[in-house]
């Protein structure tokens, strides 16, 4: 029956019977086969049936909830048999804000150096889209800021502060002080991260906090375009001071400290809370203290 829940799943989340066939990897037939024979199995519809998806029954709703814990369980159990009979190996999948990528090696080269047969696939997200990824088992932890929306059911582990930073090209007038306000931001050309972004949200909060509103010309989901901009000397942008002083080594850009105040953020590591962790999400666990500390 697993893995009829874990096509079920699937499905759930792709909506479509043609997209979940393909993501599991087997015919749409057997797809559909499948989760016929898990409702005759179960003894209830679980899925409303027309030309094309129409969406869960309230019954396929609560089984949802279900599999997604017994699938869960599952896993972890195949995860810790295999790990005793040879070594710790597998996948793990980490959603991270795009303002926490330049950190993320710290992390994955001591956890892949220790196990070498552990594999990492690192996807950009969303705080939103990291915390429903987690919830629905399509990533098994996260990157993000603990201290700004309710996380739920996570486990968290805290790596570091993040402060932020003027990021403008070199030649700018403010490019060679050694602070500025977030007052001082007022009527600058901005471009920034969109609003989607829990970055941008803890960025509008402090230049409201010092009168300033505000509304940028240019707006990206991506801290590359934002920099390509900037280097123009068009544009400044805000940023965290770990992604701005990597950005600040090609010498085209400054990365200057905003004070007045001097604001910070948790961020860390989240993993859905389980009595067990999988060996492979402890480990994760023990690379992420190991930064931190």
């Amino acid at each position: 029956m697993i893995d009829k829940l874990e096509m079920f799943i699937v499905l759930a989340r792709e909506g479509h019977f043609g997209r979940a066939a393909e993501a599991c990897g087997v015919t749409q037939p057997s797809l559909s086969a499948a989760i016929k024979q898990l409702e005759e199995q179960l003894g209830v519809q679980l899925v409303f049936r027309g030309s094309r998806f129409q969406g869960l029954t309230p019954e396929g709703q609560r089984v949802l909830d279900r599999a997604r814990g017994i699938v869960a369980e599952t896993r972890a159990l195949r995860d810790e048999m295999r790990s005793l009979r040879d070594g710790l190996a597998g996948n793990l999948r980490i959603g991270v804000i795009p303002t926490a990528l330049p950190m993320v090696a710290r992390i994955t080269t001591g956890l892949t150096q220790r196990h070498p047969r552990v594999r990492v696939t690192i996807l950009s997200r969303t705080s939103a889209e990291i915390l429903t990824g987690i919830e629905r088992l399509d990533l098994d932890g996260g990157i993000t800021y603990l201290d700004n929306e309710p996380l739920g059911r996570m486990l968290r582990q805290p790596l570091y502060s993040e402060f932020y930073r003027l990021v403008c090209a070199a030649g700018h007038p403010l490019a060679g002080r050694a602070q500025v306000s977030w007052a001082e931001l007022a009527d600058l050309p901005m471009c920034l991260l969109t609003g989607d972004m829990q970055n941008r949200r803890i960025v509008n909060q402090h230049l409201a906090e010092a009168g300033v509103r505000a509304v940028p010309a240019v707006e990206s989901n991506s801290t590359i375009t934002l920099m390509s901009h900037v280097a123009t000397g068009a544009w400044v942008s805000i940023l965290p001071k770990a992604l701005a002083d990597l950005f600040a080594q090609s010498g085209q850009v400054r990365a200057v400290p905003i004070i007045g105040p001097e604001v910070e953020h948790l961020v860390g590591l989240i993993v859905a809370q389980r009595d067990t962790p999988t060996p492979l999400i402890a480990a994760l666990l023990e690379a992420a203290r190991r930064t931190a500390g």
